[in-house]
C-alpha cells in the first residue's frame, strides 16, 4: 500500500489523487540526494537526518542518499515507506508527536517498519476536522 493512501484511508476521502503528476524525472529511480543538493537544506551524511520536506509551499520531500535504505525491515537500513509516511504527515500539516510509537515521532531506528499509530490518526482527523 502506498504511503499517501494510508493517510487518505484515515481521513474519510478528503485527499484526492492527481492523475497527471510525476514525483521525479524518469532518469532518477527515487528522489535521493546527498549533502548539498541545491535546495538550501543540507543533509548530514550517514545517521541523523533521513529525509526532509518542503511544507507547505510545494509538497516535495526527498531522502538522504547517504543512508542505507530498504523496502521492508532490514538490519541497519531504513524502510522507505516508513520514512515516506512520516514526511507525508509533515506535508499534510502534522508536527512531531511525543508518542514514541507514532509515525510522527521525531526519530526511528534502523531495521524497523512502522505504520500509522492511533496518535497519528487522531492528529490527522483533528487537523482536517473529520
Amino acid at each position: 500500500m502506498h504511503s499517501g493512501k494510508k493517510w487518505h484511508d484515515h481521513n474519510h476521502g478528503k485527499f484526492h489523487t492527481v492523475s497527471h503528476f510525476s514525483f521525479f524525472p524518469r532518469r532518477q529511480k527515487w528522489p535521493a540526494t546527498k549533502r548539498n543538493h541545491g535546495d538550501g537544506s543540507l543533509f548530514d551524511g550517514t545517521g541523523g537526518i533521513l529525509a526532509h520536506d518542503f511544507v507547505p509551499t510545494d509538497g516535495r520531500f526527498h531522502y538522504d542518499a547517504n543512508e542505507q535504505w530498504s523496502v521492508g525491515e532490514r538490519p541497519r537500513a531504513f524502510d522507505l515507506e516508513t520514512v515516506a509516511l512520516h514526511e507525508i504527515g509533515h506535508l499534510l500539516g502534522l508536527r512531531h508527536s511525543s508518542v514514541e510509537g507514532a509515525i510522527m515521532f521525531s526519530s526511528i531506528s534502523s531495521g524497523m517498519k512502522k505504520g500509522l499509530h492511533g496518535d497519528d490518526i487522531q492528529g490527522i482527523k483533528a487537523l482536517y476536522n473529520t
